[in-house]
């Protein structure tokens, strides 16, 4: 299993909206336990290795896995 770690940019959005937060932790859970579990809207981000998007709703978050360390570290979201 995969541990997490937030910027301070995606706590600060994330203490805003409470649904969001909800919703957020609940795919992320998923995500610690398989992080390219197909239930979930991710992508790929180009020309990056090991950096990804993950939507939820009109919110982006973007995040980065570390294999050697296992870690998904998200750290950067914005509205859309």
């Amino acid at each position: 299993m995969y541990k997490l770690d937030l910027s301070k940019k995606v706590i600060k959005i994330l203490a805003k909206n409470e649904l969001l937060a909800k919703k957020f932790y609940h795919h992320v859970k998923i995500l610690l336990l398989n992080p390219f579990s197909n239930e979930l809207d991710i992508k790929k981000l180009q020309w990056e290795t090991n950096r990804y998007r993950l939507r939820i709703w009109k919110y982006r978050f973007l995040y980065e896995i570390y294999e050697e360390k296992v870690i998904i570290y998200f750290y950067d979201a914005w509205s859309r």
